[in-house]
């Protein structure tokens, strides 16, 4: 199944994107990220920001963007069969060059899982040298990954959006 990632969520007061890999199977069908009811994404972000969850998407988004967070995927285009990243193939970039190039204000890239992580270093491996921008590796919040418990998240996920933990500076 061809599938195609959503515009980014960003605003000029964007300080940290998030880039996933590639929407699952019902993210895409809802045109939503993170839309899976076990992802443990959205009510992660609401525990760190000590909000109640938005019921709503345009909500969760906002919510997001209040706290200068914009949302991407390393992956633009890919064949896939289900939601799993290992069965991601023949995938195509988004090009997250030129979206630092037009939001400059964005300081640090947090990539939610492996996929994602290693999808950024193959295609913009080159934005590691730019002067002032941190990139870390973020375990998935996706069902999928299981051993993290959302307590873990929260103080891994924590320590990043505070400015704290590994990362590769630069």
């Amino acid at each position: 199944m061809l599938c195609v990632s959503f515009p980014p969520s960003i605003d000029e007061r964007c300080a940290t994107l998030v880039l996933g890999s590639m929407p699952g199977v019902r993210s895409l069908a809802e045109q939503q990220y993170y839309a899976h009811p076990r992802n443990r994404f959205w009510p992660l972000m609401a525990s760190l920001f000590g909000e109640s969850l938005p019921a709503d998407y345009p909500g969760r988004l906002s919510m997001l963007l209040r706290h200068r967070i914009a949302l991407w995927d390393t992956i633009g285009r890919c064949e896939r069969e289900g939601s799993l990243d290992s069965a991601i193939r023949h995938e195509e970039a988004n090009d997250i060059a030129s979206l630092l190039m037009q939001y400059p204000g964005i300081r640090q890239i947090l990539c939610n899982g492996g996929k994602a992580y290693a999808a950024f270093r193959r295609y913009d491996s080159s934005l590691l040298a730019r002067e002032g921008l941190v990139v870390r590796a973020m375990p998935s919040t996706s069902p999928a990954n299981a051993r993290w418990t959302l307590t873990r998240l929260e103080a891994v996920w924590g320590a990043a959006l505070a400015g704290k933990g590994e990362g590769e500076r630069r």
